[in-house]
């Protein structure tokens, strides 16, 4: 295993590779220092910063003992990143500088307002969503209920009446997961890259705030078994999770280090930090990116995915920004998103974690960044794209200034 020096030194200027491979280094670092602290003193409860790294034989983790050490590293990187070039490195390397300070500072016991989380944290726009734009794909939804044959009763029983005509049995959850996860690897292996033997099994679980989990080091798809789930929704998971979302990404960028194509920080695409939009748009955008959007129920669920996206990003500012009474919240979202009831509850609870409450904005602003560039790529930028937004890391701002690539 590579070693690790306990300190940064800069006494040349560092090219663009070589501030990737320390900000690795650091981050890692940070992570490993973060994990060392008793769980119920960690506002990430052990988990440490960047959940899954599959850079452990290629860049090691910096040792940390102290904060005050870690901050100066930061310090000595951002001074480093000001003397290169601008463009989309620049602008990716600065927001990702920024985003882990924070995470570093709330780390170290500090309380940023959420609005700073979402800004600088996370990297999304604050703020409610617009209303109108939620509107919009409500209508959408009931234009396309209506195609479907769901016409008569409220929007909102309309959609639950689709919901339950579609849901798929709790026994032939696992048959339907076999056949989606074999459709979307074949995809998958051929529109973006090869993933070889990798595979998921489906783990159901039940309690968790969340709907869907990637359990890359277990090989599993975590799926909340308290909710229920059509063709549709469940197609949405798979490639969000896996083909082509973040086990696909994983893959993806530990090759292009391996094969020095990449700086090092690709290797951190799961940093709960400014990385995470791109990371969930690159899974919210899966079924589009991969070519599999079959039949009117995707079209369905595609919206629906819209406007609850929207309209839970709109809550979590709701309650944590504003001060709405969290039942008032809830309401919210059951009758503007329709969302079922432990859906509700998982948004709700996610919302008012001190650090992960403002990542549920990360959703909508990377779904947007990722759908803006891929509407407008053209045929011969396509390959181009596909090796920026899977094998790089990126912040929606750099990533939106395709065909620059932060590298």
């Amino acid at each position: 295993m590579p070693t690790a020096s306990t300190s940064l030194q800069i006494e040349t200027a560092m090219n663009s590779f070589e501030i990737g491979q320390e900000l690795t280094a650091v981050t890692m670092g940070i992570d490993q220092f973060e994990r060392r602290q008793p769980a119920e003193r960690s506002l990430l409860g052990g988990d440490g910063l960047v959940p899954i790294y599959l850079g452990n034989d290629l860049v090691a983790a910096r040792d940390y003992s102290d904060n005050g050490a870690i901050r100066d590293d930061l310090a000595r990187l951002d001074a480093a990143v000001t003397d290169l070039p601008e463009g989309a490195r620049k602008v990716f390397l600065q927001g990702m500088l920024k985003s882990v300070r924070v995470a570093v500072r709330m780390l170290s016991g500090a309380s940023p307002s959420f609005e700073e989380k979402v800004a600088d944290l996370v990297g999304a726009p604050t703020g409610r969503e617009d209303p109108a734009l939620i509107e919009d794909a409500r209508s959408k939804v009931d234009a396309l209920l209506k195609k479907a044959g769901f016409a008569s009763g409220s929007l909102i029983e309309r959609v639950q009446a689709w919901e339950a005509a579609r849901a798929i049995p709790a026994d032939k959850l696992e048959d339907v997961f076999r056949d989606l996860m074999a459709e979307a690897k074949a995809r998958t292996d051929k529109l973006i890259f090869d993933t070889g033997d990798y595979d998921m099994a489906l783990n159901p679980i039940r309690g968790a705030m969340y709907t869907a989990r990637c359990n890359f080091k277990e090989g599993k798809m975590d799926l909340n078994f308290d909710l229920s789930f059509t063709r549709a929704s469940l197609k949405h998971l798979v490639c969000h999770e896996v083909y082509p979302g973040h086990s696909t990404q994983l893959l993806y960028t530990k090759a292009e280090v391996e094969a020095g194509n990449a700086p090092a920080d690709a290797l951190l695409i799961t940093t709960d930090a400014i990385t995470g939009c791109v990371q969930e748009g690159i899974g919210d955008q899966g079924a589009h990116l991969i070519d599999f959007v079959e039949d009117d129920d995707d079209l369905i669920h595609l919206e629906l995915r819209r406007v609850r996206s929207a309209a839970q990003t709109s809550a979590a500012w709701m309650l944590m920004v504003e001060g709405v009474h969290a039942e008032t919240v809830a309401d919210y979202l059951r009758t503007t998103a329709m969302g079922q009831e432990a859906w509700v509850q998982g948004r709700l609870r996610m919302a008012a974690h001190p650090f992960r409450g403002p990542f549920i904005a990360s959703y909508w602003a990377g779904n947007e960044s990722v759908r803006r560039v891929r509407e407008r790529v053209t045929q011969e930028q396509w390959p181009s794209f596909l090796t920026t937004l899977f094998g790089r890391a990126n912040s929606p701002a750099s990533l939106e200034m395709f065909p620059q690539v932060a590298a």
